[in-house]
């Protein structure tokens, strides 16, 4: 399997720590391992400190399982897996669900993963549906209903969306997922922003508790911002098919960390202590974004985004957002994504675009950064 170059992930490598202001981040602000620790209570901390640095469970530690399905309304541990991080749940989610001759669909633009994997698998049987810039990101599920074919196995979305922060209504989630039911056919559903949205009445139900063939995917690296733990999951009902994902697993991670998985533990015995961090975060930076944005009105076009911890405002200017973003990170030290990352393969993406993050702690060193350089001219 040839797959080609992660482009986001190879722009990190060349500046994720070399800029002095990440202003793309797609995570929330992080915490040091004390302060987690914090959190433990008198049974959680005992077993750290007699913690014995040993092989888990593939499948993951049955205790962090329950802990998982404790999040989700009437699953169980058999209906978990955990995996080194999102990434890892991806690719062995999509290698699951695909062979040779199937056929998938999936949403434009996404994280990069999520679609050059099924072209990997199933080469041109793959379909790509352009969220709306237009209307507010909005998910096309006329367009989607008509993209279905005989041989379609999966559709792979990403909800609350990155880099848009877009969020469907709940009646729009529900149809997509009867869409998906009507056909029997797999639904991989990116949840890893859920719980930080702007407003509480826009947080969707959990795909695997609606539907028998969703997969939900999750991770403690991006609404609980705690990527170094390299602890996601996803949960389904559908046990055959996590059990292929286990087979996948035995060629990768084998396991999870152990340590890593005991902190995991406290942090979701703690989730909306760390998820109430992070929307409070998110919503003093977004106000500081905007005052910003409007401040430069003529530079660009800003919506604030409904969940996650991302937006993607347009450029305005006449050198374009390529050359605006490269100078940005060359001249200032300030990091943005530019829309030539999030380009798809499979249907138009727009190119006036730039992914700003604003989960993480520091956003107004940034942006004065950011305004010095403007200033400039």
């Amino acid at each position: 399997m040839q797959l080609p170059e992660f482009r986001l992930e190879a722009y990190f490598t060349k500046w994720e720590f070399r800029a002095r202001h990440h202003m793309t981040a797609s995570d929330a602000e992080t915490m040091p391992l004390g302060a987690l620790l914090a959190l433990a209570d008198d049974a959680e901390r005992a077993a750290w400190d007699a913690l014995h640095l040993g092989y888990t469970p593939t499948w993951g530690d049955p205790a962090l399982r329950d802990a998982i399905a404790a999040t989700y309304d009437g699953l169980t541990r058999d209906e978990v897996i955990c995996f080194a991080g999102a990434q890892e749940g991806i690719f062995c989610a999509m290698h699951a669900v695909l062979d040779a001759g199937d056929h998938a669909i999936v949403v434009v633009p996404n994280y990069q993963s999520l679609e050059s994997l099924p072209r990997a698998i199933c080469g041109d049987a793959v379909t790509g549906i352009a969220l709306r810039a237009d209307d507010g990101w909005r998910l096309d599920l006329d367009e989607l209903a008509r993209a279905f074919r005989p041989n379609t196995k999966l559709v792979a979305v990403n909800v609350p969306h990155n880099p848009t922060g877009a969020v469907p209504t709940h009646d729009e989630f529900a149809r997509l997922i009867a869409l998906c039911a009507e056909r029997g056919v797999v639904l991989l559903c990116d949840e890893v922003y859920r719980g930080i949205e702007r407003d509480p009445q826009r947080t969707l139900p959990q795909a695997a508790e609606r539907y028998e063939r969703a997969l939900s995917l999750n991770v403690l690296s991006k609404a609980y911002g705690l990527p170094g733990l390299r602890v996601g999951w996803i949960a389904s009902r559908d046990r055959a098919l996590l059990a292929r994902m286990e087979k996948m697993k035995h060629y990768l991670s084998i396991c999870n960390a152990g340590p890593s998985e005991m902190l995991a533990r406290i942090a979701l015995r703690n989730r909306e202590t760390l998820l109430a961090r992070t929307r409070e975060r998110c919503r003093d930076n977004l106000g500081a974004l905007g005052a910003f944005f409007a401040a430069f009105a003529d530079r660009y076009d800003w919506s604030e985004p409904v969940g996650g911890a991302t937006g993607y405002p347009r450029y305005l200017g006449s050198d374009g957002v390529e050359e605006h973003c490269r100078r940005l990170i060359e001249e200032a030290g300030v990091l943005l994504l530019p829309a030539s990352l999030f380009r798809s393969e499979l249907a138009p993406a727009p190119t006036d675009r730039f992914r700003v993050g604003y989960g993480r702690a520091g956003i107004e060193r940034g942006l004065e950064a950011w305004r010095a350089f403007l200033a400039r001219g």
